[in-house]
């Protein structure tokens, strides 16, 4: 295991600065997420991490050695430091066994050394039974635990994913997140994993930093981003969200594109507000704060996907669903809340998703 060190790294090609003021201590056994849109700065980090790529300025140790800062630089194959990319990049030619056993045998290891160590990291990945099979014949999913594995066998002190799923189906990927992090607390590894994904971020992570236009916009667990953003884009990023403007006295939040009606609220901000509402925080109920006009429905199964028109605005609730057969298009509804966020009406948001798009 290791841990992480970033004192003040910044990164910029030319004019362009992708990463400013990173400063954060990855933890001994941690699994941290950098979670952001394309082009925000993560695969940047993370190749800081790896050695691919020197920063600016600022300084980058693991466990207590410094590997780059000033005048320092430690190339990566003497990092201990295992990486897992995007593209599965197992050689055709060889088959499970010597593809994962490629990084130990140019270090020369041992031949009975080697066979010791891929027989035990290929039972870690379940791969024990397709030793002898070569790429084409393996499915994409077993493909990418060739490609940990083969990170895995050199006994690295970190682990370093770089959106390891992105070109598998659905299905696989769910399953692969899960496998992933078992390997890893089997282990203890520390892990430093790179996407885009938020599901993937929040299925996985011990902490997630979530970056945009490579400024940590928050780091934290799962729940604590999810359910206490810091500001406007983080809610919009992470999860299903809708913002409606409102006007915060007297206790209540006033909508005026809903008809003008309200809700009570007993939080600090007055004045113009940008309310956030997670669809799953509403619900259908008779005696509910909001109402309006039920326009469609997508069942899901699980869950009914309905859209709700109030006064002006459509509102997205999502319900059991079950609720599916109690409810018809055109009805009138009305809707409680269990929790929603305010934040000031500053056209932050507007301004960020602007520079995001």
């Amino acid at each position: 295991m290791a841990t992480v060190t970033i004192k003040h790294v910044t990164k910029a090609f030319g004019d362009n600065v992708v990463l400013k003021e990173f400063n954060e201590t990855f933890q001994e056994g941690e699994f941290i997420t950098l979670l952001g849109p394309s082009g925000c700065g993560k695969t940047t980090m993370l190749r800081i991490i790896a050695g691919f790529e020197k920063p600016t300025t600022g300084e980058l140790y693991i466990d207590n050695q410094l590997v780059s800062g000033g005048k320092t630089f430690i190339p990566p194959e003497k990092r201990s430091v295992g990486m897992v990319f995007q593209s599965y990049a197992v050689w055709p030619h060889m088959n499970v066994f010597d593809n994962v056993a490629y990084p130990l045998t140019i270090k020369k290891v041992p031949k009975a050394e080697i066979k010791k160590s891929v027989e035990h990291v290929l039972e870690i990945v379940h791969l024990s039974q397709y030793a002898e099979r070569f790429p084409n014949q393996l499915s994409g999913g077993q493909q990418q635990r060739v490609a940990l594995a083969r990170a895995l066998v050199a006994a690295p002190k970190l682990l370093l994913l770089d959106e390891p799923l992105s070109n598998l189906d659905a299905k696989l990927r769910e399953s692969m997140r899960f496998e992933i992090k078992e390997i890893q607390r089997q282990l203890g590894i520390t892990v430093v994993y790179v996407t885009h994904d938020q599901t993937e971020a929040m299925a996985m992570s011990d902490r997630i930093f979530l970056i945009n236009r490579g400024v940590v916009q928050q780091c934290g667990s799962p729940e604590e981003i999810y359910n206490q953003p810091a500001n406007q884009f983080v809610a919009d990023f992470l999860g299903k969200v809708d913002f409606f403007k409102g006007e915060s006295a007297n206790g209540r939040i006033v909508f005026p594109k809903m008809g003008g009606q309200s809700f009570a609220y007993d939080g600090p901000r007055t004045g113009k507000v940008e309310v956030a509402v997670r669809p799953e925080n509403l619900y259908f109920t008779e005696d509910g704060v909001l109402e309006g006009t039920l326009e469609a429905q997508y069942y899901l199964g699980d869950v009914d996907d309905c859209r709700v028109r109030v006064g002006e605005t459509l509102v997205r609730v999502i319900a059991n669903g079950h609720e599916y057969k109690n409810l018809k298009n055109g009805q009138t509804v009305r809707l409680g809340v269990r929790d929603f966020m305010v934040f000031e009406d500053d056209g932050s948001l507007e301004q960020m998703l602007q520079i995001q798009t």
